[in-house]
């Protein structure tokens, strides 16, 4: 694996000229997620990933992450008003994306992986793609491959029933909860200070949204669901699930050659 940004721009030049390079891309947040951890978990967590399965492929590199995501939402971040969580507006998020995947296109990339960390930024993830494809398409290039990946959605339920023995509230209450904080305490744990996490039951919210939110929905620590039961254990494993199918799925679309694989290890 290697970081785009530590290359020199001639060796950047002779990797991605002829297009077969495969240029992760992680996309996060700047967010509050609760008392006990720091505000950049939506970036950490992504680009750990990009990096690990960056190892396991040929040619592939991962470039800068993008560091600040959509606004965060009351049922799925605890809301934009609070303390520290710092967002972009859409349409700047969305010209973002498009502006530096029509870079690495210029470049001579075809293969990028977009390895989102914010539960808030998909569809703007999805426009910005859409309109770079459209975009580089008047300029003729036209076999341009843009994949998504949010990397809990590899969490299957299998592991869910491991990790979640007590029953799980979906993916939108885990803001701050176990799985970002026990991939945290597994990457960085010196940014966790578990004996700081807020024990609650999950969020309760309305099947509608107002604006302005109302704050007082927000449990005061921040966080939608506890994260009592997060360990380092659990991290490991999360990020070995993570790790080995968003591996084998970017092995499958762009056809490259897997170099290590913990299920060919143990196979």
């Amino acid at each position: 694996m290697v970081s785009m940004a530590d290359l020199d721009w001639v060796t950047y030049q002779k990797s991605v000229s002829e297009g077969n390079s495969i240029i992760f891309l992680p996309i996060g947040a700047l967010e509050q997620h609760g008392p006990h951890m720091s505000m950049n978990p939506d970036v950490l967590i992504p680009t750990a990933i990009s990096e690990a399965v960056a190892h396991r492929l040929s040619n592939a590199m991962v470039a800068p992450p993008i560091a600040y995501g959509y606004k965060s939402q009351q049922q799925s971040g605890g809301g934009n008003h609070m303390p520290g969580t710092t967002s972009l507006d859409g349409q700047t998020l969305t010209h973002t994306i498009r502006d530096v995947i029509k870079e690495l296109a210029r470049h001579g990339n075809r293969k990028i992986v977009m390895m989102n960390g914010h539960y808030e930024n998909s569809m703007f993830i999805i426009e910005g793609i859409d309109l770079a494809i459209r975009e580089l398409g008047w300029d003729g290039i036209t076999n341009m491959n843009v994949m998504i990946i949010s990397y809990w959605d590899f969490v299957e339920a299998p592991t869910i029933k491991l990790l979640y023995p007590d029953g799980f509230t979906g993916w939108d209450l885990e803001h701050g909860g176990v799985l970002e904080t026990s991939l945290m305490l597994h990457l960085y744990p010196h940014l966790v200070d578990i004996d700081k996490i807020v024990d609650h039951p999950p969020a309760t919210f309305p099947p509608y949204d107002m604006f302005p939110v109302n704050s007082d929905l927000t449990p005061p620590s921040g966080t939608l669901s506890s994260a009592k039961n997060a360990s380092e254990v659990k991290g490991e494993i999360l990020m070995n699930v993570c790790v080995e199918g968003i591996s084998l799925s970017v092995e499958d679309v762009f056809n490259v050659d897997y170099v290590k694989s913990i299920t060919k290890k143990t196979a």
